[in-house]
């Protein structure tokens, strides 16, 4: 799992085409790992928000204890309330956009335009539901018990939120085996650490993620879900800065 962390940050990386001095934003920045991970390998400044304290605080400590004050900040803010005046060349997002909800996906990725310079890329990475997948009356297990707030859509409706904001869609990969299999690897880690994880916490709160890593990893092997990495561009005079190949990304 931590060789495909870190692979994930470096596919990530590559195919915003990072390079030194770039602005990058991270919307829903986490704990921090991508966007240190970046201005270590890549030499951009880069910028995270998330609605956490805790996350915030531990970001902080992270910069800080990598020596990467100069390069990297983090604050807790909600994407709505950035400054507009900035500019950033790349933009990502992962894990953010199942949390946005279908009534505020225009303005997110109305925003994420008017924060990019021409030609900028926006990754956005994110779970999504299948098109036809059976819809439930009343609230899923995930909902009550793991994420209350989100709202899982298909692909389809978030592209054309994308699209009608002025991206343009220059590539769509679907990572559900991936997910699928770090999802068991989530769990086979789960029950090996059992008697730790209840005495952190206690045996419900324990069943209750058991329970969500294995039917979140038969939902995702099943295709009722899937993840995606959606590459966004925002066109400067039809120009897109794509290269004609993704032979940088696989190298």
């Amino acid at each position: 799992l931590e060789s495909a962390q870190e692979q994930k940050l470096e596919y990530l990386c590559r195919k915003l085409d990072l390079h030194s001095g770039d602005r990058l934003l991270d919307l829903g920045c986490g704990w921090g790992g991508l966007i240190c991970f970046a201005a270590k390998t890549y030499g951009v400044r880069a910028h995270g928000i998330t609605l956490s304290q805790a996350q915030a605080e531990y970001a902080q400590a992270r910069i800080e204890r990598e020596g990467l004050a100069d390069r990297v900040s983090v604050e807790v803010k909600d994407y709505r309330e950035l400054d507009e005046s900035s500019a950033y060349d790349k933009i990502v997002s992962v894990g953010m956009v199942e949390h946005v909800g279908i009534t505020m996906l225009a303005e997110y990725f109305e925003r994420a335009h008017r924060l990019l310079t021409p030609g900028g890329r926006f990754l956005n990475h994110g779970i999504s539901s299948g098109f036809n997948a059976v819809r439930l009356n009343g609230a899923s297990f995930s909902d009550e018990y793991i994420f209350p707030d989100s709202e899982i859509l298909p692909l389809s409706t978030t592209i054309h939120a994308a699209e009608t904001r002025g991206f343009e869609v220059r590539d769509v990969e679907s990572l559900r085996e991936h997910y699928m299999l770090t999802l068991r690897h989530w769990l086979h880690r789960l029950e090996a650490a059992h008697t730790e994880a209840v005495r952190l916490t206690d045996e419900s709160t324990y069943r209750i993620w058991r329970l969500n890593h294995a039917g979140a990893a038969a939902g995702f092997a099943s295709g009722r879900n899937s993840i995606f990495q959606t590459l966004l561009v925002k066109p400067a005079n039809g120009r897109s800065t794509m290269p004609l190949t993704r032979e940088r990304w696989y190298r």
